[in-house]
């Protein structure tokens, strides 16, 4: 195996590094949390350097790169202080579109987002009852042949970033889950154009969050979609799902584990910087200790992440790796966040120092985009061949 990155994966992380050192500094972020605000001349730079579009193929006005260059943008910019989470979801949500649509749909949306002319940056899957079990989705879209198209009525909630989206990606039954063979049959996926088709029939409420981070619970009612936004095959949309998980794992992991690295950085600098007792905290192994541990964490993490991104881009199976990476990257980082607040003492504490802001921040991602537990539940079903706890 080769541990080494290229020349060219090693310019796109030193370019994102330096976009964000220089224009995008922790304050900005940390002025952004205290007003609640979405970073967006932040999305619109990042979009136009081409950041945003390094998955989408060249043809399609993208850059044709893979994961692994992907995972680096994404880790970058958290290891510079920064929040990737705000718009994270345009690389994974774009690879359904990529694999699963149709050329037309393709050729007229993907050189669009690659510009930065429209935002995909919302994907409407949950829903208050359903929760983590995803076929037992209740919205309904009903084939209306009077519009030449589908009716979708229903409540989706925690829907993110949906009102800095143009377009929105959404999950409904096609079937009545009574009526599937398969309990994962007669899901589909529709892009929903909001600025259009959802302008008038989708109602939201932002849910207030521990972190600045745009969700949503969403009414939708009588909302008519054309027939061409429907993605991929009718009744299949489950499958659409699965094959972007993957991507989704391991994106998040980089996420973590920049996190994670800005977290230590702060806490290893304060350790050599702050001298009490006429000695340096570092030198004592209860600082020590919890920090090398942590540095240990993150690089088993940063291992499995790359095995993962580099298993995806080969086309291989990387489902195991892929939940690994999420599992050990999300672990890792809100770890390294409270051992940097107990080495911060009360200075961790303070907004300035940034740590009590990536604190919250990674605490997300211990349950989401999906619970460690129902990780442990398919490590222990898929890999170690354990009884189906569920």
């Amino acid at each position: 195996m080769n541990f080494e990155l290229t020349e060219e994966q090693e310019l796109i992380r030193k370019n994102v590094r330096s976009f964000c050192s220089t224009r995008y500094p922790s304050s900005y972020w940390r002025d952004l949390d205290r007003r609640r605000e979405y970073p967006e001349d932040f999305v619109k730079d990042l979009t136009k350097e081409g950041f945003l579009a390094c998955l989408i193929p060249t043809e399609y006005g993208g850059s044709g790169l893979g994961i692994v260059e992907a995972s680096s943008i994404l880790e970058e910019i958290n290891r510079s202080g920064g929040n990737s989470a705000a718009c994270h979801a345009q690389m994974y949500i774009m690879g359904t579109l990529l694999r699963h649509g149709n050329e037309g749909q393709k050729r007229h949306y993907l050189p669009k987002i690659a510009k930065g002319e429209l935002r995909l940056q919302s994907f409407a899957i949950t829903e208050p009852q359903a929760g983590i079990d995803t076929t037992r989705i209740q919205t309904m879209a009903v084939r209306e042949r009077g519009i030449d198209g589908y009716v979708i009525n229903g409540h989706k909630v925690f829907t993110s970033r949906l009102q800095h989206s143009d377009l929105m990606l959404l999950l409904a039954r096609t079937t009545p889950y009574e009526k599937v063979d398969r309990k994962t049959d007669g899901l589909s996926i529709f892009l929903i154009d909001l600025r259009t088709d959802g302008a008038n029939s989708i109602r939201y409420s932002p849910i207030d969050t521990m972190i600045n981070h745009e969700t949503n619970d969403l009414i939708i009612e009588n909302l008519e979609v054309p027939l061409e936004n429907l993605i991929g095959k009718e009744g299949e949309g489950f499958r659409y799902i699965l094959d972007s998980i993957n991507a989704e794992r391991i994106l998040i992991a980089s996420e973590c584990i920049g996190d994670a690295m800005f977290c230590l950085d702060k806490a290893v600098e304060y350790a050599n910087s702050r001298t009490i007792f006429d000695r340096p905290i570092g030198q004592n192994q209860g600082v020590q200790f919890p920090l090398a541990s942590v540095f240990a964490k993150i690089q088993a993490a940063d291992l499995m992440r790359y095995k993962a991104a580099t298993l995806f881009d080969q086309g291989k199976p990387c489902g195991n790796e892929a939940n690994l990476a999420k599992l050990l990257a999300s672990e890792a980082s809100f770890e390294a966040a409270s051992v940097a607040m107990t080495t911060l003492g009360g200075y961790g504490m303070t907004k300035d120092a940034d740590i009590e802001r990536k604190l919250r921040e990674s605490r997300l991602f211990i349950v989401a985009p999906i619970p460690n537990y129902m990780i442990l539940s398919f490590i222990a079903e898929h890999i170690l061949s354990l009884p189906k706890s569920y």
